[in-house]
């Protein structure tokens, strides 16, 4: 049985559904009883609100626009928002979307241009201070790469961080060397996972910076050179999935 109604006034609340005679919704969320926030609705079952544009069961609650309505938009939220879930996706955008805070703005013209910008971060200038600036940007190649620096003295190995074995590829470890003080000549005699072994010439004590650069293997290879209008086109886009690209080292040197 149904009643078609032209207009109703709630002064307290409105229950729709409710569970049973004999297990009844405690209407928690809306203070049922002597907590009872007045003009508050509970629902326990689905909602749909605007145009036609669901299936039965799409969501609990399904926002569509309205013939009646001004603009364009069918959800208009003033104030702050908490999004809990447990899919893959717990938000999914089907279009652009805009963030209007800092300097992130229009995420599809962000993503668009993300490759061909630098990396930069921009930061309160550490000496001047408040009404100064420093930005710096981020160095790029073609690899995805990590570095491990520091200073050698009266030793002939450097010692690599006990993790790099299952970080790197081995075979595309490099080292860079600047003697301190004195010409040593250094050379590196071999390397494996765990270190860098050195040479000075007539067994001179050796005092020397060290840069040693690898390429992660956690990920796969960076493709630097593909076809495609966009990065969306990029054949790799997880960096783990595709088997076909693991194992593959951009820079080899072993």
């Amino acid at each position: 049985m149904s009643n078609i109604i032209d207009s109703a006034l709630i002064l307290k609340d409105l229950v729709v559904g409710g569970g049973t005679a004999q297990e009844p919704s405690e209407q928690k969320a809306i203070g049922a009883g002597n907590e009872l926030a007045h003009g508050s609705i509970d629902v326990s079952g689905l909602v749909h609100i605007g145009a036609e544009a669901f299936d039965k069961g799409d969501a609990t609650l399904m926002v569509a626009p309205s013939h009646h309505q001004k603009s364009d938009r069918a959800l208009a939220v003033e104030g702050n928002a908490v999004i809990n879930g447990n899919a893959e996706y717990v938000l999914k955008v089907g279009g652009n979307a805009f963030f209007d805070f800092g300097d992130i703005g229009d995420l599809q013209s962000r993503f668009d241009t993300a490759d061909g910008r630098p990396k930069p971060f921009d930061m309160v200038h550490p000496s001047r201070g408040e009404g100064h600036r420093l930005r710096y940007a981020c160095i790029e190649g073609p690899e995805v790469g990590v570095y491990y620096r520091g200073r050698l003295r009266n030793k002939k190995e450097i010692t690599l961080p006990h993790y790099w074995k299952d970080l790197v590829h081995v075979e595309s470890i490099s080292v860079q060397l600047q003697p301190i003080g004195a010409h040593q000549d250094i050379i590196i005699k071999r390397w494996d996972a765990e270190k860098i072994y050195l040479q000075s010439n007539g067994g001179l004590p050796i005092d020397c910076f060290y840069h040693v650069y690898a390429e992660r293997k956690d990920v796969n290879a960076l493709i630097t050179e593909y076809e495609g209008g966009s990065w969306q086109d990029y054949p790799d886009s997880k960096y783990y999935d595709d088997p076909q690209y693991q194992g593959v080292v951009n820079t080899k040197t072993k």
